[in-house]
């Protein structure tokens, strides 16, 4: 974890992947069939989240996951100097399916059968680019205020703000949607970033898109997915690409 004025880099950038750092949270542990994974390369430049969603088992519904380990020596990640996160979405590889980035400010001990308490979560969905989309890579930037609190898959508007001094967990989730799709799934991240509005390159409220269009730039709600220009991540941090 990485931090200069405008970015701290949490994964990716100067701060390289581990696969060590994931780990799986799947409908397994209700009786689903789904599975997923969390891979990075030896450079470490990139994490690709793949698996298969299946939804036969539970009647429809299912979800792959994967989330950061929780470790008592890792401290809670302090994001409160920032305005929101930044992903770098590569298209090679990509599939055109929707996506969910969440993130956890409370997390409970395990019950006495193993499986996780639920506490409130902020999540944020997206379409990943493919490689048939025009432009490059993308870059989606999420304020914190695109990340609306859930809780067990329900919206709760009355759950207040994330504690955002103290970020305990995050994930990246693949699910049905009702429905809505499933089989085999691939995303591949460059790097999650935590950055300021004057890093954003997105300070306009941008229009609402549901998919990619013909112009490679794709948006949902208030954050926004765009082609990057090469040079966009020496840019941002004056840090290499």
């Amino acid at each position: 974890m990485t931090t200069d004025e405008n970015c701290l880099f949490l994964f990716g950038g100067d701060a390289p992947w581990s696969a060590e750092a994931w780990t799986a949270s799947d409908d397994r542990v209700r009786g689903g069939k789904s599975q997923s994974y969390l891979e990075c390369p030896a450079s470490a430049d990139k994490a690709v989240f793949r698996g298969t969603l299946d939804i036969t088992a539970l009647g429809g519904a299912g979800f792959a996951s994967q989330r950061t380990v929780d470790l008592a020596a890792r401290p809670a990640w302090d994001v409160s100097a920032y305005d929101g996160l930044r992903l770098k979405v590569l298209r090679e590889g990509g599939d055109g399916k929707k996506y969910t980035l969440t993130l956890k400010d409370s997390v409970l001990p395990k019950r006495p059968d193993g499986r996780e308490q639920s506490t409130v979560s902020w999540e944020y969905d997206f379409v990943s680019p493919t490689i048939a989309d025009q432009g490059g890579d993308q870059v989606l930037y999420v304020p914190w205020s695109d990340f609306k609190p859930t809780y067990r898959g329900k919206p709760m508007p009355e759950a207040g703000e994330l504690d955002l001094e103290h970020v305990r967990r995050i994930s990246l989730m693949m699910r049905s949607f009702f429905g809505q799709q499933e089989g085999a799934f691939r995303l591949e991240v460059a790097y999650i970033a935590a950055v300021k509005g004057s890093s954003s390159g997105n300070t306009a409220r941008p229009r609402s898109i549901a998919s990619s269009s013909s112009t490679g730039y794709t948006e949902k709600g208030s954050g926004g997915m765009r082609s990057e220009p090469k040079s966009w991540l020496n840019w941002m941090c004056g840090l290499f690409k």
